[in-house]
């Protein structure tokens, strides 16, 4: 259950005491004044709330209790089931989440039927009941009352008073005869959760609700997604499995709304079974897909390898092609292969880490890794010594200090050194979705752990294979100059491209961590890099009082991690920053982004605008480069302009779980994703590729506006 929803609950239980009296007014009434023996009649038990107050439906929703009602009958009557009329969704925010109830609101008559036995006595028989509610408005509080209506067993029928409220009553209820086709099916989310599709043929508006019954098996999210299609309108909500196996069978109302209030509605039992796309390789065709997937997820590894997210260490490669051409065939194969178990290994960790999060009931996507705040500050003090070694100032031998060890694992050009740039590649290389890896990645996230561990090593083998190919053809490598003195400059040179990787993460950092991050970051990497140098110069290569500039040193470093990370950064407890207003626009003629909500697109499609929704983040190189090339530019915004379209961006520097399922919706496993939603709210949403061009996005916005 979700957090906020728990605190919801919390709510309800502190105030439903008797310190506060339920303002329900309850009544029975009775279809009839008399009747025959062998006839059934309605009962209907009348509930008056006062403005502002409601009341739950037979599925409360994230909290609440359904009205229940204990009869006490005479011999020979007996009840039946409540019938329910049409509640109405209550959505409140709460924080990141929504807390959805399903309420009733002014008044309401719960319809019972009473059947009334043949060998029954004749006479007048008192019909009473306990009915037990729970009302909310600001508060929540427990009701309860006796009600009691008399009925006479005679030879003849006749009709209450009340038969016009019975009959409004039985009005409300959900009819049992569709008008139209519906057909139900479940995809596999993981072990645990999936997704159930409804598809209403035929159905062109997008004004309808699927309002689950409670289940012991399975919960059902409240939230509602309506795609429009060329078939008709399919809803989509997501399940959870509670117990051992998926239900056969799942009961509930489909509901047309209108203003949000509920017109008609439909008793509906479905029959859902998963969707080819839920279940694991087991015919041919889905064999064929599989195989497909895998060459996806290769070829897109292989592109990663000159993504910019990657470029950085292609410089230590290029550094280690030269110093290979030293070594001995043999030895040359082993590095190229352990770089290649390095990056292998990478992904091993990250299909685990991506299994781990979805068997605890999360959404796993592809940069899920540089998401994490702490990690991120971790890779910038690593990636920040693996210059300054490069550069210099240190050097590392094997009875270096631990705070040199982090820099010599990328610098050094034995066995450690091609593991840790396998490992580095591929850590660089998770804010970055190539062509073909974001499908293949997508397909994987909705499959079992072995598919997911299968589709991370083809796409590893994809990283990997340049290098390792370039190792085991030693020939290859002719083209670049002999060793020499040249090298030791062309080191000093590569420190830069890392210097610019270190500059990038910390760019996307440290203003996570409040308006002093930026400085209390950037002045412990001041002072590291000081307490790097002062080993290096004094200790490395001084000839006296090393015992001091050891102290130095130490004290630098134990002194600037106490201060400016612990006390000032509190690095290990980072907040995220929520945005400051509902416009991100990035200068005064830039594009006008709104902070992107469901809702919020939902309103801006109501009111006939095309909409553009940028999924974004500031450690996707990929993103930023299509921001500058095609989104972020002149003509780009003129068409935006003579469209009138709507843009929105959705950050997912952090971890946003509404745009992980969003992703999820789309097949795509991280950012960058751009979609474009039609004016006419029956078209389909156009979903435009990872790498863009201004034509691609012109093109959708032109199809967008007609």
């Amino acid at each position: 259950m979700k957090h906020g929803v728990r605190i919801a609950v919390l709510i309800c239980c502190v105030f439903s005491t008797p310190l506060f009296a339920a303002q329900t007014k309850v009544q029975l009434v009775l279809s009839v004044e008399s009747a025959k023996p062998g006839e059934s009649i309605l009962a209907g038990v009348q509930m008056k709330m006062p403005p502002g107050w409601h009341t739950y439906w037979k599925n409360p929703g994230d909290s609440g209790s359904a009205t229940e009602i204990e009869w006490t009958l005479p011999e020979g009557i007996s009840a039946g089931e409540i019938q329910w009329p049409l509640p109405r969704k209550d959505v409140i925010a709460a924080g990141d989440s929504k807390f959805i109830t399903y309420v009733f609101d002014d008044e309401i008559v719960l319809l019972i039927p009473l059947k009334i036995g043949s060998n029954i006595s004749p006479g007048e028989k008192n019909i009473s009941a306990k009915v037990s509610w729970q009302e909310c408005e600001t508060i929540c509080v427990l009701g309860n009352a006796n009600v009691s209506a008399n009925l006479n067993i005679g030879t003849d029928s006749k009709p209450s008073a009340n038969l016009n409220l019975i009959q409004e009553a039985q009005r409300k209820l959900p009819q049992t005869n569709l008008n139209f086709s519906l057909t139900s099916s479940l995809e596999k989310l993981d072990a645990d959760s999936a997704s159930l599709l409804l598809q209403l043929s035929k159905v062109t508006n997008n004004t309808w609700d699927f309002f689950p019954d409670k289940l012991d098996a399975v919960e059902i999210d409240g939230g509602t997604d309506a795609i429009s299609s060329d078939t008709g309108l399919i809803l989509r909500k997501q399940i959870k499995k509670i117990g051992s196996d998926w239900p056969k069978e799942i009961s509930g109302v489909l509901v047309q709304l209108q203003n949000e209030k509920p017109v008609a509605g439909y008793e509906v039992l479905l029959k859902p079974s998963f969707s080819s796309a839920g279940r694991s390789a087991e015919t041919a065709g889905e064999k064929k897909s599989l195989w497909l997937m895998l060459l996806s997820a290769f070829l897109g590894g292989l592109i990663l390898n000159i993504m910019p997210c990657v470029l950085p260490v292609i410089a230590l490669k290029v550094l280690s092609f030269v110093n290979q051409t030293k070594e001995a065939p043999a030895r040359g194969k082993m590095l190229g292969l352990i770089y290649g178990v390095g990056v292998l290994v990478s992904f091993l960790v990250l299909a685990g880490l991506a299994i781990g999060v979805q068997k605890a009931g999360g959404l796993a996507t592809w940069g899920m890794l540089l998401q994490n705040q702490i990690f991120r500050v971790v890779l910038t003090v690593l990636i920040t010594l693996v210059a300054l070694n490069l550069f210099g100032l240190f050097e590392i031998t094997l009875s270096g200090s631990v705070m040199g060890a982090a820099g010599n694992l990328s610098a050094k050009e034995g066995f450690s050194g091609a593991f840790f740039n396998g490992v580095l590649a591929t850590i660089l290389a998770t804010p970055c979705t190539a062509p073909f890896l974001a499908g293949a990645i997508g397909f994987a996230f909705t499959q079992p752990p072995a598919i997911i561990v299968l589709m991370f090593l083809a796409a590893g083998l994809g990283l990997a294979a340049p290098f390792v190919i370039l190792c085991w053809n030693p020939n290859w490598l002719k083209v670049l100059p002999r060793p020499g003195a040249w090298m030791e400059k062309f080191k000093i040179a590569m420190g830069f491209p890392m210097l610019a990787t270190a500059v990038w993460i910390f760019w996307f950092t440290a203003p996570r961590f409040g308006k002093t991050g930026v400085l209390w970051l950037g002045l412990f990497l001041v002072i590291l890099s000081a307490a790097a140098w002062v080993w290096g110069e004094f200790v490395q290569r001084g000839r006296k009082r090393k015992g001091l500039s050891i102290a130095i040193a130490i004290l630098l470093l134990a002194g600037g991690y106490v201060f400016a990370l612990e006390r000032k950064l509190n690095w290990r407890a980072p907040t995220t920053l929520s945005a400051g207003g509902t416009s991100l626009k990035e200068s005064p003629d830039g594009i006008d982004w709104q902070l992107w909500t469901p809702e919020a697109v939902a309103e801006a499609r109501a009111q006939g605008h095309p909409v553009m929704v940028d999924f974004t983040a500031d450690n996707c190189l990929n993103c930023q480069v299509n921001k500058a090339s095609s989104l972020e530019i002149p003509a780009t915004r003129a068409k935006l302009k003579e469209t009138a379209t709507v843009s929105f961006l959705g950050d997912f520097t952090d971890q946003d779980p509404r745009i992980a399922t969003e992703l999820r919706r789309y097949q795509r496993a991280g950012v960058p994703l751009v979609l474009v939603y039609p004016r006419d709210p029956n078209a389909s949403v156009i979903v435009l590729p990872p790498i863009l061009t201004p034509g691609i996005v012109s093109d959708a916005l032109d199809k967008a506006a007609k």
